[in-house]
């Protein structure tokens, strides 16, 4: 898996468990494995929970239905901001 592959399936594992839909970042706060302090890291990439929530700023569209679209938009965002 690439990089990114393994970032997106991260993303996917911490945030599947959030009760959909969510109307914003903090709603996805109790889903996350260790809360605030849950970092994502693949390669040599490595985001706290809020630094992520700094770089979406305004590429999120909430609120979210289910766990694929908010990851694409997690993932849209990262490449927009020079991330991935």
């Amino acid at each position: 898996m690439t990089t990114e592959e393994d970032l997106r399936e991260e993303f996917i594992d911490a945030f599947e468990d959030a009760e959909y839909p969510v109307s914003g970042q903090m709603d996805l706060v109790p889903a996350l494995p260790k809360g605030p302090r849950t970092k994502f890291e693949a390669g040599d990439l490595s985001f706290s929970v809020m630094e992520l929530a700094t770089k979406l700023g305004s590429h999120t569209d909430f609120p979210y239905e289910e766990v694929d679209s908010l990851v694409d938009d997690i993932m849209t965002a990262l490449r927009e901001e020079g991330e991935l």
